[in-house]
């Protein structure tokens, strides 16, 4: 594959990208392109070369794991040829020996997949010194449809992300707790992307037993099995111009999900019943209530698959964590359900923000709908709630808000300590504490938030 410049400002710094995923490259041009870089992206270690010799780079971005030459040794290549070129390698399988073995031979850093936008906006910067603001109305400055709540700041830091990595092509992997909203923030990107004029199919994979599934996913032929009656396309063939989202990922069988790696790899895949080859093109996005790394340890999901899959993920907090969010979204169920004429009392509101919803907003939205049937009037009061919101709801105290000031100053100071113990790396801070990386991203979301600094200068 020839390499393919994006077209730059006559002064931006110019980036070479070197990854054999169509996916991530597409995450990783639209992402630098939007913060004011000019890039080149190549599919190969040989291409790379062969494009340093013809052309001169700030840095160079590569992946680590690729067909052919790989990047440690497109890294070893380049540094003959040109010894002060800064590298940055990526990858998904962060080997502890790759990674000495790729800082001895002269890369910058080492960034681990899924890539944490901010971690490597700072890495990149760091290099080229290089601090130019984002192009204006790329984030933060899209409108969020109306059904859409983003009042708390996890929420609108989370609508940030998907400002920045819904133009690319990339997979993205969207994950929390059940009802939290997945579906809205699949939704958002697809209306956000450059496939907007396209569909957006949807596919439940708890909902369907395996037989059935593949059936809806690729389709079958006349004959293949009993009852298949009659030719049919596949969601996948339906999807091929637009997006497709498949929820509750982690359900999928091992079969399934061996035939779902390859059309992550290539893009192809067969009918049952048939041995033709069909291509698509279709984005992938993928949503879990799992924790899909703990189900890759436990032998339930393909780790590879899961690589593949998980190029960008966007983590939803659960309700509790985003109260700021819950009687904006109470008010516009209500109206949904009430005709626009049924209000919340004071006394109402104040259940909703103390109770914690495990159900997050499904269970939120199921509240409202029974409130706005038992008020028969136009204002909720408390007995209208399910009784285990009026009765779980957490009580209000005085000593509360200082304990509670206490608990989030000590975690601060032990996340932030981790952090530049790690040198701001987000993989081994979460190790070293002991939670998982997309728990350190919720917790880094709210400090940075609050104006403490959470990446490297």
């Amino acid at each position: 594959m020839s390499a393919s410049p994006s077209p730059p400002r006559a002064h931006a710094a110019r980036i070479l990208i070197v990854d054999d995923d169509p996916g991530h490259r597409s995450l990783l041009d639209s992402f630098l392109k939007s913060q004011g870089f000019a890039t080149v992206v190549v599919d190969s270690g040989e291409a790379a070369l062969a494009t340093l010799r013809a052309e001169k780079f700030v840095l160079m971005i590569s992946d680590v794991r690729m067909p052919g030459i790989s990047g440690l040794e497109t890294l070893r290549r380049a540094r003959q040829e040109h010894p002060v070129l800064p590298v940055l390698l990526v990858t998904a399988f962060a080997d502890i020996r790759d990674a000495v073995a790729a800082m001895c031979d002269g890369a910058v850093n080492y960034l681990s997949k899924p890539i944490d936008l901010d971690e490597l906006l700072a890495s990149v910067q760091k290099v080229t010194g290089i601090h130019e603001p984002a192009r204006p109305g790329f984030s933060g400055n899209r409108k969020l449809p109306e059904h859409v709540i983003a009042r708390s700041p996890l929420m609108q830091s989370v609508f940030r992300d998907v400002s920045l990595v819904a133009a690319s092509d990339s997979r993205i992997l969207i994950t929390g707790e059940s009802g939290v909203g997945k579906e809205v923030v699949a939704d958002v990107i697809h209306a956000w992307s450059l496939r907007a004029a396209g569909p957006l199919v949807k596919v439940n994979c708890a909902a369907l037993p395996e037989n059935l599934l593949e059936s809806e996913l690729f389709g079958h032929e006349k004959g293949a099995f009993t009852g298949a009656v009659q030719q049919r396309i596949g969601r996948f063939e339906e999807a091929s111009s637009g997006t497709i989202f498949l929820d509750e990922i982690g359900e999928m069988s091992p079969k399934l999900q061996a035939k779902l790696l390859r059309v992550t790899q290539d893009g192809t895949f067969q009918r049952v019943g048939s041995n033709r080859e069909i291509q698509t093109h279709a984005r992938l996005l993928a949503a879990s209530n799992r924790n899909l790394e703990e189900e890759v340890a436990a032998g339930r999901f393909r780790e590879d698959l899961f690589y593949r899959l998980n190029v960008v993920e966007i983590s939803i907090p659960p309700l509790r964590e985003r109260p700021e969010d819950i009687a904006a979204l109470a008010t516009q169920f209500l109206g949904e359900f009430g005709g626009g004429k049924v209000r919340l009392s004071a006394a109402v509101v104040g259940c909703l923000e103390r109770y914690r919803w495990p159900g997050n907003v499904r269970e939120l939205r199921n509240a409202m709908e029974r409130a706005a049937l038992l008020s028969g009037g136009e204002l909720i009061l408390p007995e209208h709630l399910p009784a285990r919101v009026r009765s779980e709801a957490v009580p209000v105290s005085a000593a509360e808000p200082a304990d509670a000031e206490r608990l989030a100053e000590v975690e601060r100071e032990a996340i932030l300590q981790a952090l530049r113990k790690h040198e701001f790396n987000r993989t081994a801070t979460a190790l070293a504490l002991g939670i998982s990386r997309r728990a350190l991203l919720y917790k880094l979301q709210r400090l940075r938030e609050q104006g403490f600094v959470v990446n490297a200068g």
